[in-house]
């Protein structure tokens, strides 16, 4: 065998997925932990390099396919999911990934999101939410919160921000999940996970800006804080969190409540996180520092939110197609401009 041939039987590394491109990044930024975990997880999914496509628009994370040894595209500001669609659309063997911030995505890409989502193509699209603009030097994002201090809001933003778990699964997404840059273990599996889902999946990654927005997920990420403020989700495994697992939620009625696990409540009267409930998949997202009535705060979940089936629209357009072909033959392109709405007149 020649030594081509061998280093083309050779299993794929981390380091055959980084490109040649100098990272240029600012120091510290969440960015380069993000790029490490899919680098580390590419080799995995047992899809062939050239079959791989990272597809972004514009913001700092959207420089994600310059750093990747693959084929990729830095778009426009807002279209990544609409040029990925096209490209699913007429490639479908292709693995495609969408990268894009919170404001490329769920600002001047907002509508396109939606449509991609409910549209259900089989791509994968990581959205950075560092709830910023780190590009353009530090105004409020679409997912900043309110009476934020910015440049474009010296004296504190007015706007709601969007919940993005929660926006995607009101779209009707097949695949939400959420996880963080300074949990490498967990991020990877949760791209895994995306990776694995047949239609649109979504994965909203909590990306720290150490200029502009330092320290906005600390609580979620510092170790200290870490056990009672992030809560991660596993398929049929009781709701608990805290440094001993010490705490839970469970329902009153159709309401969530902490609760502290003892004589009182077990384990066994938690809620059981099951992927497939839609309903309790949207109170999950809804879970967003809201104390209950007894003043305890909700938990933030991390992990598979909802999965669902559902045909993907690529799959449905090569099905339709087919049947057109079958049925009907070569098409005639005069009988198709002139439509249904015509007649002849005699």
């Amino acid at each position: 065998m020649s030594s081509e041939t061998l280093a083309q039987a050779a299993p794929l590394t981390a380091k055959d997925f980084a490109s040649d491109q100098e990272v240029r990044w600012c120091p510290g930024c969440g960015d380069y932990s993000i790029l490490a975990q899919v680098q580390k997880v590419m080799p995995t999914i047992g899809v062939p390099k050239e079959n791989i496509v990272v597809i972004s628009g514009i913001g700092c994370s959207s420089r994600f396919p310059y750093y990747m040894n693959t084929f990729g595209m830095h778009s426009i500001h807002g279209r990544a999911t609409a040029i990925a669609s096209g490209l699913k659309a007429s490639r479908p063997e292709l693995s495609v990934w969408i990268v894009a911030g919170d404001g490329d995505s769920m600002s001047i890409g907002g509508n396109h999101t939606i449509h991609m989502i409910r549209r259900n193509f089989d791509v994968n699209f990581m959205v950075f939410n560092n709830q910023i603009y780190g590009l353009t030097k530090g105004q409020y994002s679409p997912t900043s919160e309110v009476n934020k201090i910015t440049k474009s809001s010296p004296v504190g933003s007015i706007d709601h921000p969007f919940n993005p778990a929660a926006l995607v699964l009101g779209a009707d997404a097949t695949f939400v999940a959420r996880s963080m840059d300074r949990d490498p273990k967990h991020l990877q599996a949760m791209i895994t996970r995306a990776h694995q889902h047949k239609g649109t999946s979504f994965l909203e990654i909590y990306q720290n800006c150490n200029i502009f927005n330092d320290g906005a997920f600390e609580i979620f990420t510092e170790k200290a804080t870490k056990p009672l403020h992030a809560l991660f989700l596993e398929q049929g495994k009781p709701l608990t969190f805290g440094a001993n697992n010490e705490m839970g939620i469970r329902f009153d009625g159709m309401r969530p409540q902490v609760v502290t696990l003892g004589d009182k409540y077990s384990a066994d009267d938690m809620w059981i996180h099951d992927e497939k409930d839609f309903y309790k998949a949207q109170i999950l997202t809804r879970l967003f520092d809201n104390p209950n009535e007894e003043g305890a705060v909700f938990p933030r979940p991390f992990g598979v939110f909802f999965t669902a089936d559902r045909p993907c629209y690529e799959d449905m357009m090569a099905l339709q197609i087919e049947e057109a072909m079958t049925s009907k033959g070569p098409g005639n392109l005069d009988k198709l401009i002139r439509g249904r709405e015509t007649w002849e007149i005699k």
